[in-house]
C-alpha cells in the first residue's frame, strides 16, 4: 500500500501562518533541491531555468519514491530566499542587483542516491539547461518571524515592514537573507488570491 505524505499539513507551522498576526517560529533543518542565481526574476533566463530544472527534479523524484519505496506526497511549493550585495538596492527594488537561491524542499526519506537516479533520468528525458546547477543539502533557519502575505507579489513591501517592526517589537534584529514560500500558482491565480508566506531569519538583539 502506498503511503501519502503532505508535508504542508506536516509543517503546518512554517507553512500555513496567520495573515492577520505575525508569528515567531523555530524552523529546523529541512533537506532541499537548491539553485543559486542572479538578476530580475521577472526577467533573468536564469531565473526561468532554475524553476524548470527544481519543479522537473522535484516531480521525478516523487514518482520515484512512489515507485521504489512505496511513499507518494505532494511536491512542495517553491521557496525562495533573496538579497543583494548592496542592500539598498534590494530596498529600493532594484531588482537587477538581486541575488537568490530558488529551492523547493523534499521529504525526509528522499537521499543523495534517490536525487542521482532522477537527475539521470531528468537529464535523459529534458536535460534543463540548469540541472548541473542544482544542489541537495540540508537547509537551517532557526528562529524566525513570519505572516502570510495575500495579494499580488507587487504589494509585498507593507507585510515586509510589519514583520521587520514586529522583529524589532519582540527584541530582535534581522539576520540572514528575505525568504519567501509561494503557495499560489500566478498562472492559475488572481493575483489579490495569491498566498505567499515572507519569513525572516531574526536573533536576539544584545543587552
Amino acid at each position: 500500500m502506498t503511503t501519502k505524505l503532505d508535508l504542508k499539513k506536516q509543517y503546518r507551522e512554517l507553512y500555513s501562518p496567520s495573515a492577520k498576526e505575525c508569528s515567531v517560529v523555530d524552523v529546523p533543518e529541512l533537506n532541499f533541491l537548491m539553485i543559486d542565481g542572479a538578476g530580475d526574476p521577472n526577467t533573468a533566463v536564469a531565473y526561468r531555468e532554475a524553476l524548470e530544472a527544481l519543479y522537473a527534479m522535484s516531480y521525478t523524484l516523487k514518482f520515484l519514491s512512489k515507485k521504489e519505496d512505496g511513499v507518494d506526497y505532494v511536491v512542495m511549493a517553491l521557496e525562495g530566499l533573496w538579497w543583494a550585495e548592496d542592500m539598498s538596492s534590494f530596498a529600493t527594488a532594484d531588482k537587477s542587483q538581486w541575488q537568490w537561491t530558488s529551492m523547493i524542499m523534499q521529504p525526509d526519506h528522499i537521499t543523495a542516491a534517490h536525487v542521482a537516479t532522477a537527475r539521470e533520468e531528468v537529464r535523459r528525458k529534458k536535460e534543463p539547461a540548469a540541472l548541473d546547477q542544482m544542489r541537495f543539502e540540508p537547509f537551517t533557519e532557526g528562529l524566525s518571524v513570519q505572516i502570510m502575505h495575500i495579494g499580488p507579489y507587487a504589494d509585498e513591501a507593507p507585510t515586509i515592514k510589519r514583520l521587520h517592526e514586529f522583529a524589532a517589537d519582540e527584541g530582535y534584529e534581522l539576520r540572514d537573507k528575505h525568504h519567501e514560500i509561494y503557495l499560489g500558482d500566478p498562472r492559475r491565480t488572481a493575483p489579490e488570491r495569491l498566498r505567499t508566506v515572507i519569513r525572516q531569519p531574526v536573533a536576539q538583539m544584545a543587552s
